[in-house]
């Protein structure tokens, strides 16, 4: 099955996740199962190639090894760098009057800060309903909440009870919020894959017609706001949204990011899940704050109505949905699609479950669902395919950022880990050899270094969460140290082993189901 990559689904047609097809009058003709196929195919290469050179030439394997390492670490320092960069962002925009910086950087160009309204669309299946009420309680903490924030509650129709959800959700929060406006997505739509971006297509759409056809608002004035089920925004995320969207002249050209903490429920969760999550979340804001990454959206995030309605809305049949979004507008925009990034973390919840082993099976799918990311790497080559004048350095920069992550917790992590084992598991001559040479030396150094700043991370994740309900107690304090040992376990097991399934999935052409993570 050939892409064809013109940016628009063709008729949403779903013949099973890797099986879909995007029209246009310029066709590539690239076999969607070989694009999907690469990161796969790299992961299973790699392996071949360690145990192959494991075998014939051992040095050739453990110097790979080497290599990947020291680039591991060096990335892990400018991880750190990042960081602090970031850490010191958000300090200053939380200090920010957005009212004073809307009046200070409005020109003749700018809306008007009373005519902008947020239309925050909050996509759920089967959440508690003490989640989503959580969610609606810190958006109403907002000061624009009353008279310029529109709820829209995008339910599934799969979910019996999900009608009387969102009504008693409405009659709770009418007061707060100038509209609630209640969608509920139908079940098994022709084209479909059930999951967060086609009720998002479903939720929009209707909010469109409810908000500009129906009550009459301009369509360019309207913001929507993507907010998980989980994600707590900061108090002051749509003070600042407002300022930047009125002011900017590329707001329709623009999606909007902040960085992700998971501390709603973090001192509930196990600590080794918490030093993951601590790990998750240094990285994100790393990407966001260090020019010399750029970031990707993640969760929750922002874009005009303008620019949802001009690129056909959401892809009814992705999991990656906010990368792949992010994707499909920047080539619809020609290249000139920006982040925005705002420096007011938000909140989501971990993943947890009744046991230890419940929770970790839980946080396994939950990754595996993250690595199906992969795909949009065969998405993103297909619209360089077919957009080859689309500003080709851009393009090649996006796909670089899509495709490193995947292929480095795939391949990469094959490559160093096997290639520095396996030549002395086959070769114990080479043992005394191997352990005295410079390399072995600089390969210790460079994960030491990785360990080390990832317990920094842990302890400036530790430093930022809220407040402990109850004092850490020994047993605590015994299993936080363990978990640092546990690093690398917890590496193969929440990174390696569910990348490198989902992976191989995409290159048999096996679709995955959308699962939605326990949290509570």
């Amino acid at each position: 099955m050939p892409y064809q990559s013109g940016g628009e689904r063709k008729s949403s047609v779903q013949l099973g996740v890797g099986r879909s097809l995007w029209s246009g009058s310029i066709a590539s003709f690239v076999p969607e199962r070989v694009l999907d196929g690469i990161p796969g195919f790299l992961a299973w290469f790699s392996l071949i190639f360690v145990i192959f050179t494991a075998i014939y030439a051992p040095w050739i394997a453990f110097n790979t090894a080497v290599v990947i390492a020291v680039y591991m670490a060096g990335r892990m320092v400018l991880g750190a760098i990042g960081t602090t960069m970031g850490l010191r962002k958000i300090r200053q925009w939380e200090r920010t009057d957005w009212r004073a910086h809307y009046e200070q950087t409005r020109s003749t160009d700018s809306l008007a800060w009373e005519d902008v309204t947020h239309v925050v669309c909050i996509p759920n299946y089967k959440e508690e309903l003490s989640i989503l009420r959580q969610t609606l309680v810190r958006l109403a903490e907002s000061p624009l909440a009353k008279e310029q924030v529109a709820v829209v509650l995008a339910m599934e129709a799969g979910e019996p009870q999900a009608g009387m959800k969102a009504i008693a959700l409405k009659e709770e929060f009418a007061t707060c919020f100038k509209h609630i406006l209640l969608t509920l997505h139908p079940k098994g739509l022709s084209g479909e894959l059930q999951g967060k971006s086609a009720n998002e297509n479903w939720a929009i759409r209707s909010a469109r017609r409810h908000f500009v056809e129906e009550l009459g608002y301009p369509q360019d004035n309207l913001i929507i706001t993507i907010c998980d089920a989980d994600s707590l925004l900061h108090p002051l995320y749509l003070e600042c949204l407002t300022s930047h969207f009125a002011t900017s002249k590329m707001r329709h050209s623009t999606v909007w990011q902040s960085p992700i903490r998971y501390h709603s429920n973090i001192w509930s969760i196990h600590p080794a899940l918490g030093l993951v999550q601590a790990y998750s979340a240094a990285w994100e804001l790393a990407y966001m704050a260090a020019p010399w990454w750029h970031p990707l959206p993640i969760s929750t995030y922002s874009l005009s109505m303008h620019l949802a309605e001009d690129v056909g809305f959401w892809d009814t049949d992705v999991i990656a949905e906010d990368v792949h979004m992010f994707i499909k507008c920047f080539f619809r925009r020609s290249a000139k699609l920006h982040l925005g990034r705002v420096y007011l973390p938000f909140s989501g919840n971990s993943v947890t479950g009744n046991t230890f082993f419940e929770a970790c099976k839980n946080r396994y799918q939950q990754t595996i669902r993250h690595a199906w990311g992969a795909k949009e790497i065969g998405y993103t080559l297909a619209q360089i395919l077919e957009r080859p004048d689309a500003a080709p350095l851009r393009a090649q920069q996006l796909l670089f950022r899509v495709t490193h992550d995947h292929i480095m917790s795939g391949a990469g992590w094959i490559a160093m880990t096997f290639g520095q084992l396996l030549p002395l598991l086959l070769h114990p001559t080479l043992t005394t050899e191997l352990s005295t040479a410079p390399q072995f030396y600089i390969l210790q150094v460079a994960f030491a270094a990785v360990g080390v700043l990832g317990v920094v991370f842990w302890w400036i994740d530790l430093r930022l969460r809220p407040p402990r309900p109850t004092p850490w107690t020994l047993k605590e304090i015994g299993v936080t140290i363990l978990s640092f040992a546990m690093l690398a376990p917890l590496t193969v097991l929440f990174v390696a082993l569910p990348v490198m399934q989902a992976q191989t999935r995409l290159l048999l052409g096996m679709p995955i189901q959308y699962r939605v993570a326990r949290k509570v």
